[in-house]
């Protein structure tokens, strides 16, 4: 039995697989992410150019391009040497903080495995300083409530870590220096706490970056009224009033940014910032975990070095290239530049976290340093309320019923009938409004020129027949046709109502089916009663 326990493991059946396996485990690359929040043409896709180290093309830029739910761009990052490829980082932007659209960030970037790989940049305008807190505070609730996810047993104990791992990144900073850092250098053991107002949110420890854009018009046409280009509403003098008013915007910046434990850049189009905003971008989201504390005995672990130091000083003199690297920042620091009271400010900013809309919010006292000069829609027009329909008419009615030249039938009404009574122009039609005079004056006429051409026709015709009469046959007279529908004037010479209590319209249709019936007649009398001739003009028994 012990022979056997001695005898080696047989080989797994596929050996290449297990190696292959094991040297891409050791060899992975990591992966970094960098999700860039910020509302529509603030420079998001700028940033994103810069992060990847990409052309900005054309239709990259924010007037020109087309936003979608959920933009995304990876690129390689490589050693200083670009020999080797160190991580592959992911950039992740949304267009606006529209709940559709960052609703779906949690299912690309889940916190419970992407918090200790991502680095969250916050864009803001300055070209629209007015909306800084405003923005600010969606954007920072926002990343609070992702990162606490479900919360899961295992998302809480990724939390804590990640919130160790950056309290420690801020308690051990150090100012770069021009001295070369010795090689024996070491995290000093003694650790101070963090400052009043630090790091007093983000829970989860999440490396963020407030990136101010178009810094480089700030100061564009601060010489002009109020309401112009760059500042707007902030555009109210020169000189140090200027100065005041942009000092205490960054001051208002770094004491909100100091609570969440972030950095403040100002960037401009210029290569060179967008190059130290990267640079600062790959060294947070490289900073090591926190150091394990030593037991007493035994050496302490080496310090796992970032790959991706970051050697630029602080900087904030220059409005257009501020560095406040997270750590750096303090209320001390941020007192110096001009009088400012950050607890004030401190405590503002958590009356508006707790809803509280009173005057002493963050919001109404940033609204009175910066007063909102963004573009206001047109005011509604004035609410038209209509007439009603009844009274409208009723109006009408009795205007033109004391008008009678407004009503379009007193053209078919007999004079007569205009003198007993004024006619308006709604209501029920009487019976004189059929007498139609117009009608009965032509079918008079009409009947007159029938009656000519009859008669002529008939007087030539009563010659020849006479001529051709045989002997004791007595002559007829001639009479005027008879239309029926008309009455025939009496002996007496009066003549009867012309409708012969027939309705008018009943009267117009016997009339025109007379006309046709009298065509068809005298047609067929003129074709029977020609004389025959022989072929030679002359009448046949002449």
């Amino acid at each position: 039995m012990d022979s056997r326990s001695n005898s080696p493991e047989p080989p797994p059946q596929d050996l290449w697989s297990s190696i292959l396996d094991s040297v891409s485990s050791t060899r992975s690359i990591p992966s970094k992410q960098i999700l860039i929040l910020g509302q529509p043409s603030t420079g998001k896709s700028t940033l994103t150019s810069a992060f990847l180290q990409k052309p900005a093309s054309d239709d990259s830029k924010d007037e020109n391009k087309i936003d979608f739910a959920i933009g995304y761009d990876f690129a390689d990052v490589r050693d200083d040497a670009d020999e080797d490829t160190i991580a592959r980082l992911s950039v992740y932007t949304v267009p606006s903080a529209d709940h559709s659209y960052t609703a779906l960030l949690p299912h690309f970037l889940p916190p419970r495995t992407a918090l200790p790989h991502t680095l969250v940049v916050v864009v803001l305008d300055w070209t629209r300083p007015w909306t800084f807190v405003e923005e600010l505070e969606t954007w920072l609730q926002w990343i609070e409530t992702w990162s606490k996810g479900d919360s899961s047993r295992e998302l809480e104990i990724v939390r804590e870590e990640n919130r160790e791992r950056w309290q420690s990144h801020l308690q051990h900073y150090m100012e770069p220096s021009t001295d070369p850092i010795p090689a024996t250098s070491t995290l000093s053991s003694t650790v101070l706490p963090l400052g009043p107002g630090t790091l007093t949110h983000n829970s989860a420890g999440v490396p963020i970056i407030v990136a101010c854009t178009k810094a480089d018009l700030i100061d564009e046409g601060h010489d002009l009224v109020a309401g112009a280009s760059g500042m707007g509403g902030m555009v109210k003098g020169t000189g140090g009033e200027w100065e005041e008013r942009t000092d205490g915007v960054m001051q208002i910046l770094r004491t909100v940014c100091l609570k969440y434990g972030a950095a403040l850049f100002y960037t401009t189009p210029q290569p060179e910032t967008l190059q130290v905003l990267r640079q600062y971008a790959l060294h947070s989201l490289f900073v090591p975990p926190a150091p394990q504390p030593s037991i007493p005995g035994t050496d302490a672990p080496a310090p796992t070095r970032n790959p991706f130091p970051f050697q630029h000083k602080p900087n904030t003199l220059d409005r257009d290239r501020v560095v406040i690297p997270a750590g750096w920042d303090s209320w001390g620091k941020i007192s110096v530049l001009r009088e400012f009271d950050p607890r004030t400010w401190g405590e503002a900013w958590e009356r508006d976290l707790e809803s509280e809309s009173d005057g002493s919010s963050a919001k109404a006292m940033f609204s009175a340093l910066v007063p909102d000069q963004g573009a206001k829609p047109p005011p509604l027009p004035p609410f038209n309320n209509p007439t009603p329909e009844q009274a409208f008419l009723a109006k009408n009615y009795d205007e033109n019923s004391k008008k009678a030249d407004r009503d379009p039938r007193g053209a078919f009404r007999n004079p007569a009938d205009l003198e007993g009574a004024a006619a308006g122009i709604v209501g029920p039609l009487g019976s004189s409004s059929f007498s139609l005079p117009n009608v009965e004056r032509a079918l008079s006429e009409m009947e007159n020129s029938i009656g000519v051409n009859l008669s002529s026709s008939t007087a030539g015709g009563d010659r020849r027949r006479t001529a051709n009469r045989p002997p004791g046959l007595p002559m007829q007279t001639s009479t005027s046709p008879t239309i029926p529908g008309r009455s025939q004037p009496s002996p007496n010479g009066a003549t009867p109502s012309p409708t012969g209590g027939q309705t008018q319209h009943e009267v117009l249709q016997n009339f025109f089916q007379q006309l046709l019936v009298g065509n068809k007649d005298r047609q067929s009398g003129t074709g029977t009663n020609r004389p025959k001739t022989n072929g030679v003009g002359e009448e046949s028994g002449s």
